[in-house]
């Protein structure tokens, strides 16, 4: 089994979901595919020129957040492998799964189509990472799941709480594991690397979004639909930190 590509999905309120397409079409310099789904409520945002590696999602109930795509040529033996390892199966779909982790995070497992080339970098930044907040009695547990799962290779962040997971050269969104401070329930959200985290944020508040804090090197913020995700400061080429370390920093 290999994965073959991977997609960022941005979730949030079904009432809010117009707002989210909007701000991440502009923010991101890609366009809106058909609507998709019962409700019209999946959209693929279409960069120019090369392969797509976001998706929005209106959630029928909660804030919403972030999950992952995993793409693979066999999503029967993806969905297998993730159960073996402590994952539960949420929904089948047949031709793609809903699953989520042993600690509670949600993903899907979903046909690959060929894509290859990820999109460029837009204004100096590039959404290239979900960041999974796992509760510390669930971080080992969880780390060795998703290195199971993916097969990727694990490397320390910039700080004690995080792991990077690396996919293979060419992937358009990685993997960051954040152990949260205290016991409360995973989440996830979006990161996008930075080439230059203060002028990110002027135009993304020009486009709606608010700042909500900052970090030493990153800044959190609140899009237009109430979802939140970090603006860090890496290499949005590489995703790597300044010097050109594959490492990441993010804010939980």
């Amino acid at each position: 089994m290999i994965i073959r590509w991977t997609y960022a999905f941005i979730d949030r309120p079904a009432a809010r979901f117009a707002e989210a397409c909007a701000f991440w079409t502009a923010a991101t310099g890609t366009g809106l595919s058909e609507f998709r789904g019962g409700d019209d409520e999946f959209v693929t945002l279409l960069p120019e020129g090369t392969d797509p590696h976001l998706k929005v999602q209106g959630v029928r109930e909660g804030d919403g957040g972030a999950h992952i795509d995993l793409c693979t040529e066999d999503v029967r033996e993806l969905t297998a492998l993730a159960r073996r390892l402590g994952a539960d199966l949420v929904a089948d779909h047949g031709d793609w799964a809903v699953l989520r982790s042993p600690a509670g995070q949600s993903f899907c497992a979903v046909p690959w189509h060929g894509e290859t080339v990820r999109p460029p970098v837009v204004s100096g930044s590039r959404l290239d990472q979900v960041c999974l907040d796992i509760p510390p009695s669930r971080y080992d547990a969880e780390r060795a799941f998703w290195a199971g799962l993916t097969g990727w290779r694990q490397q320390a962040g910039s700080r004690l709480e995080f792991t990077v997971l690396l996919p293979p050269a060419g992937f358009p969104v990685r993997l960051l594991l954040q152990r949260l401070d205290g016991e409360r329930p995973a989440s996830a959200h979006l990161d996008l690397a930075c080439a230059g985290i203060s002028a990110v944020r002027v135009r993304h508040e020009e486009l709606g979004a608010v700042l909500v804090g900052e970090g030493a090197h990153w800044a959190v913020m609140r899009d237009p639909a109430g979802g939140t995700y970090c603006l860090t400061g890496r290499d949005p080429e590489t995703g790597g930190l300044p010097g050109g370390s594959g490492q990441g920093a993010v804010a939980g």
